[in-house]
């Protein structure tokens, strides 16, 4: 898809649709008419009918002599503001105008300022997004569609930053769910990492990759001891992007990156295992943060570990009750082996601390717990400085990703504990399934650090169609993780 932005009076050609976004109920015969000047040809056959006429539905459509205009009312959904449910109308406009086959779609924006325009632009890059790499026939083509912004003239400087910059995002957000989309056969921990080293290389990001060989030797016991049942060997993938070398603080975004997990020896129930392919999320998710702050140039410090494996139940798996070593010398007795999540993300916590972060924040689809507690419209998201999680809270919720604190309660830690380890990666209790997850993960948080946990396992991939996406992944988490990094600049 491609998106320009012109004026009101400077259209450069004519659009097989028109698209005015109504505001309120009764903005049928208002919105139109603030166009009557510019669109005059299109609108007076419109006006001269309907102008009092308000809008009852959530879209009129007009065939007119310039073409068809389409009045789409703005939804209210309850839980959501205002610039999601302009998302949700933006993203029904691009699926009127390819749902006619229609190549060039206008929208007309009297809205209110950057916000309400961002908005649009990333309600149709979402509502664009379609991952049909595997069918064998093309849909819909939506990349030869054109989509215009019509804006005041006063608004065409800040529209054109505001597309660039969102262009960019979701090109990386593009890239981000492409890779969760992936079938796990087609991107196991290998080829995984040489996708980082491109995309990384694009932005003169600097990759580090340690195999599995130099992960044993140099004591990661955790993404090892998980990796070693699968003939597709683990790696780590250590990034580096420096926007600010005078800068003190340092963000590090550790994700999980289990590229399919069949549970291990503890085999997952066959129903729903196809969705395994998306345990790599956090890991895509941290990819994708890194590339995007590299490209936006934003003055920050940023490192990404990716912690990549396959959890299988092959001949060298790790078994219920062993035990291991993690990087910062704990042992740990791995109760059940669908628990692995956890394991790997030990060794890159380790990792962000050797990095020198100052914050970090590790990204994963960790627990089912976190999915039943919250649904799939909000993540988890723990945190050991209250104001770091709320202003990650408060950042997310600006660029329409919600997030919910749940605490890091210290009454359950020695629920953890076992008799011939230092911890126990599950606890034998059927509660607080996501809370004790936290709390394992804190046990290998670097001192000093500002940490937040984010349990995306219910908003990181769909399996049914849900506001402007299709079913697979979401790319959640992206666009707050470029928020936190322009904050920390």
């Amino acid at each position: 898809m491609k998106i320009n932005i012109e004026t009101f009076d400077k259209a450069t050609k004519p659009s097989a649709l028109y698209v005015v976004l109504a505001d309120k109920e009764k903005s049928f015969g208002s919105s139109p008419s603030r166009l009557k000047t510019t669109w005059q040809p299109l609108v007076t056959q419109v006006l001269s009918a309907q102008a009092k006429k308000t809008l009852t539905r959530d879209s009129e459509s007009f065939q007119t002599e310039q073409g068809l205009l389409l009045v789409l009312r703005i939804p209210k959904k309850k839980g959501l503001d205002r610039s999601e449910n302009i998302r949700l109308a933006a993203g029904a406009a691009l699926e009127a105008a390819t749902s006619r086959s229609l190549l060039r779609l206008s929208i007309a924006l009297n809205l209110a300022g950057a916000e309400e325009i961002r908005s649009v632009l990333e309600g149709l890059f979402y509502a664009d997004y379609d991952f049909r790499k595997y069918k064998s026939e093309p849909a819909k083509n939506k990349a030869n569609t054109e989509a215009v912004l019509l804006v005041k003239a006063q608004d065409v400087k800040i529209a054109k930053a505001i597309l660039a910059e969102t262009s960019a995002v979701f090109n990386h957000m593009k890239n981000l769910r492409d890779l969760v989309n992936e079938p796990g056969s087609a991107l196991i921990p290998s080829l995984f990492a040489d996708a980082a080293r491109k995309l990384a290389k694009a932005q003169k990001i600097s990759v580090t990759v340690r195999d599995e060989k130099q992960l044993r030797k140099e004591g990661f016991g955790g993404l090892w001891a998980v990796g070693k049942g699968s003939d597709h060997p683990p790696c780590m993938v250590t990034l580096r992007y420096q926007g600010a070398p005078r800068s003190k603080n340092h963000l590090c975004i550790v994700g999980k990156g289990i590229t399919f997990d069949t549970g291990g020896i503890s085999l997952k129930p066959g129903a729903g295992m196809a969705e395994m392919k998306c345990d790599m999320a956090g890991a895509a998710t941290a990819l994708a943060g890194i590339c995007a702050i590299a490209e936006l140039k934003l003055p920050v410090n940023v490192s990404a570990v990716l912690c990549l494996a396959e959890n299988r139940p092959g001949n060298q798996a790790i078994l219920p009750g062993d035990i291991f070593k993690a990087k910062n010398g704990k042992t740990v007795m791995v109760d059940n082996t669908d628990a692995e999540g956890r394991l790997v993300l030990s060794d890159g916590l380790f990792e962000a601390g050797t990095l020198k972060a100052t914050h970090i924040i590790d990204i994963a689809t960790l627990t089912g717990s976190v999915v039943r507690a919250l649904g799939s419209s909000m993540a988890g998201l723990f945190a050991n400085d209250r104001a770091f999680g709320a202003n990650i809270q408060k950042l997310g919720a600006s660029c329409g990703e919600k997030f919910w604190e749940l605490p890091i309660e210290e009454e359950y830690r020695d629920w953890l504990d076992d008799p011939a380890a230092d911890l126990r990666n599950v606890t034998n209790k059927s509660e607080a399934g996501s809370i004790t997850a936290a709390l394992f993960l804190q046990e290998f948080v670097p001192a000093n650090t500002k940490w937040s946990h984010w349990d995306v396992a219910g908003t990181a991939f769909t399996t049914s169609p849900w506001k402007y996406f299709k079913p697979g992944a979401t790319g959640f988490g992206l666009k707050t993780l470029v928020e936190i990094a322009r904050d920390l600049a």
